[in-house]
């Protein structure tokens, strides 16, 4: 039986990145004293969400890849031999810049990287700002535990990046998140929203008959223009096997690592209970390509 042991690290962040890096790097040890061998951090981990506001000022905080972040955690994927997936701001040439994520294998080598391709525009959420949309694709990333599906947060909600990743060969689906609630929010809307955001992954994971693991931020991070109340980051990381059902569901509100088997056979057995892929009339699908069907 083929399992894969992963770690997800769940963690508030302050305005110090250093310090960022470095409970990182402790909480990947612990998924590792666990038994991880494939680690997956948050969204944009080193610093705040700094899409909270448009400030030019916030494009120092991006770096080319390589660089220092992918130095840092290059030398831990290779010191403790496990694929690590992680999610930088790339700084790719003067006024060009993406929302990256980067993937090690065992031996600190960069694996391969995946560019968000959808980027959100919404208040407290201003990632047009800042981030051109990806020209990778959506193509798994080859490791040597098997081809992951990366993608990223404003990602997940589209069903098509999904099954482009499955259609590749991708063996697992992985979305490294940035997500809360604004304070005037009702307890209802909260409940609603979270709901909406893991029912969309747990599809993904049934209509691809692949695992799906979602890697959430926790904790308030203020708004620097004080036009909001700042984003409530509500945790909740999970994983998802191939029929949707959870394995682990991470708190609401606390920072924590959470490691689980992944029963990488499953998916084989589950796509031949459900061939979807099979029964897909892909020539019918042509007006997928519009904008909308007038």
């Amino acid at each position: 039986m083929r399992r894969i042991k992963v770690g997800l690290v769940q963690q508030s962040v302050t305005s110090d990145s250093s310090a960022n890096k470095e409970r990182l790097a402790l909480n990947i040890r612990d998924c590792v004293a666990q038994g991880a061998q494939l680690v997956v951090l948050q969204e944009l981990h080193n610093t705040p969400y700094f899409c909270q506001v448009e400030d030019v000022n916030n494009f120092n905080l991006a770096e080319t890849i390589p660089g220092p972040s992918t130095g840092f955690f290059g030398a831990l994927a290779r010191e403790l031999h496990i694929v690590l997936v992680t999610s930088l701001f790339e700084r790719r040439a003067a006024g060009l810049y993406h929302n990256t994520a980067v993937v090690f294998d065992t031996d600190g080598t960069v694996a391969g990287k995946y560019r968000k391709m959808h980027i959100p525009d919404d208040p407290a959420y201003y990632e047009k700002f800042y981030f051109t949309p990806g020209d990778i694709g959506f193509k798994p990333i080859q490791t040597s535990l098997g081809k992951l599906g990366v993608m990223v947060c404003w990602d997940q909600w589209y069903p098509e990046g999904a099954r482009l990743m499955a259609l590749h060969g991708a063996e697992m689906l992985i979305y490294p998140t940035a997500i809360g609630w604004e304070s005037t929010d009702s307890d209802d809307e909260k409940q609603r929203q979270l709901g909406a955001w893991q029912t969309v992954m747990r599809g993904h994971a049934v209509a691809n008959g692949l695992p799906v693991i979602a890697v959430n931020r926790v904790g308030h991070e203020p708004d620097p223009s004080r036009q909001t109340n700042g984003i409530l980051f509500w945790g909740h990381s999970f994983v998802a096997g191939p029929q949707g059902e959870f394995i682990i569901d991470g708190s609401t509100d606390k920072s924590e690592n959470l490691v689980v088997d992944i029963d990488m056979e499953r998916s084989e057995q589950v796509r031949r209970w459900w061939p979807f892929l099979r029964d897909r009339r892909i020539e019918a699908y042509g007006d997928i390509l519009k904008r909308f069907c007038d």
